[in-house]
């Protein structure tokens, strides 16, 4: 199937696209400061350069866009133009996120996952009860988390 845009405009849409700095970071970010919690951005010493870091809990937040990173929810749907590009670029997105996850657990750090539908879409959240669950999370000796859309009890 064709795009339905050409390639020039294709090019500046997805140029617009944010590679940290998204809103569902920063809405975490706020969630977080506003309870007291202070961390560090996008640390280059740590595999996967994790969005937030708090070294005080030993802790990383990785927000995740459900599109980028192949998450299998509503907000997720493989492109049907150009399919082959985006079967091998969103695989290894996951492959590097597996590697980074791997390498982060070896040095000692706990990884919680909030993932674009926990924050947006159909199935989100309350946002306070996201951020209760982040912070209680991080409080506590739980290891690795994820954070999704749909509430599973």
């Amino acid at each position: 199937m064709a795009d339905v845009v050409n390639a020039e405009t294709r090019s500046r849409m997805m140029s617009g696209i944010r590679g940290k700095n998204t809103k569902p970071e920063i809405l975490i970010r706020s969630l977080l400061h506003r309870r007291g919690f202070r961390f560090r951005l996008h640390d280059k010493k740590l595999p996967g350069k994790p969005d937030i870091v708090l070294p005080r809990y030993r802790a990383v937040i990785m927000i995740h866009g459900c599109f980028w990173h192949g998450h299998d929810c509503h907000l997720f749907k493989w492109p049907s133009s150009n399919e082959s590009f985006w079967k091998d670029k969103i695989s290894r997105n996951k492959e590097v996120d597996a590697r980074s996850r791997q390498e982060l657990t070896l040095a000692g750090w706990r990884i919680l996952t909030v993932w674009e539908c926990a924050l947006k879409g159909k199935h989100r959240r309350p946002l306070e009860e996201s951020a209760d669950e982040i912070c209680t999370w991080l409080v506590s000796s739980n290891p690795d988390v994820e954070i999704k859309g749909v509430i599973l009890k």
